[in-house]
């Protein structure tokens, strides 16, 4: 798995990495037990501070995603908690008001909006 950081992103740097790193596990890319790159290793291959990887890591662990082993490393856990429903609609509100956004900012009409979210869905191709 390659990260991409956008340095002049609004988002900060650690959230970029928790955000990709989350996406590849609901994508199927990372799967249980898939262990991480080293903070070091990471920090490096993105030209970052070491500390920003670990913070990501950090908050990847509080939320249930992510394992680390003491003297083995950062591993993707078995079976990540899930949600509360009021958890689950929240974090799907606010997905949504960010792609809405989006969609508003670049003047897509809504039609295409839902034609690719069913095109990622694996319904069809776009």
């Amino acid at each position: 798995m390659h990260l991409h950081i956008n340095p002049g992103d609004e988002v900060p740097i650690y959230r970029q990495i928790v955000r990709q790193i989350r996406d590849a596990v609901a994508g199927g890319e990372l799967g249980p037990g898939h262990k991480l790159l080293s903070h070091r290793d990471l920090a490096t291959q993105l030209v970052i501070a070491p500390l920003t990887v670990k913070k990501a890591y950090d908050e990847l662990e509080l939320q249930g995603l992510v394992e680390t082993r003491r003297g083995l490393g950062s591993f993707i856990t078995a079976s990540p908690p899930a949600p509360t429903p009021s958890e689950y609609r929240e974090r799907l509100r606010e997905a949504a008001q960010r792609l809405l956004t989006e969609a508003r900012l670049s003047g897509a009409p809504l039609a295409e909006v839902i034609d690719l979210l069913e095109a990622m869905a694996g319904k069809r191709k776009p």
